[in-house]
């Protein structure tokens, strides 16, 4: 299936997507809706969470994003594959989060991956970001105990942002006393980390764990 082309950025504060989504009836979605969630915030095409999917089959995985012809083409490819714990989700998170996980289980989300979000460079354009104290707020709502969240960017500004304020709010801790994360700690890389990193470039991670 060709890549679908796609505008690089969306502004999620436009009146086109101020609609929350209607979640989905999880059972049609998920073989097995009890197990684990991961929740990938701004997947993009899909393609890190489709690798994690296929290894590890003991979890869900949702991706979430905002441009809806890439959610298209990740679920046909979902489909054409016939997993049943991957999903891929055309929403705004900032008014669709709450309203999403709160028709999940108690305890079903357990790992959330923020990764290399647009990052809105102009200072009017910081409140379009999309780790915001709402979202923060929500997560650790919903977010098992010990439960991870895994951030990293290749845009400095842009990672410090959201760990200042994961770090700000009294339900997560960072985990280890480095700066930024060496290593990433999940099996899979995203596509962004791998062209990254192969122009010698850094990329900044940290791992918060819900108190």
């Amino acid at each position: 299936m060709p890549k679908v082309r796609v505008r690089q950025h969306v502004n999620p504060l436009s009146k086109k997507y101020q609609t929350p989504v209607q979640p989905p009836k999880w059972e049609n979605v998920y073989a097995l809706p009890a197990q684990p969630l991961h929740l990938d915030i701004g997947c993009a095409r899909g393609e890190f969470l489709l690798s994690m999917a296929t290894l590890e089959p003991n979890w869900n995985f949702l991706g979430l994003e905002i441009r809806e012809p890439l959610v298209e083409q990740a679920n046909a490819k979902v489909s054409e594959l016939g997993l049943r714990n991957l999903y891929y989700l055309f929403c705004n998170v900032n008014n669709s989060l709450k309203p999403l996980l709160e028709t999940f289980r108690v305890g079903t989300l357990q790992r959330v991956t923020i990764q290399f979000p647009d990052p809105w460079f102009k200072k009017r354009q910081v409140k379009r970001r999309v780790v915001q104290p709402e979202l923060i707020d929500t997560l650790a709502a919903y977010l098992i105990d010990e439960g991870e969240v895994f951030l990293q960017s290749d845009v400095e500004a842009v990672a410090v942002q959201m760990c200042d304020r994961f770090e700000a709010h009294p339900a997560f801790r960072k985990q280890g006393a480095e700066t930024w994360l060496a290593t990433n700690p999940l099996p899979v890389p995203t596509e962004r980390e791998v062209s990254t990193l192969s122009h010698g470039e850094p990329v900044y991670r940290a791992l918060f764990i819900r108190r």
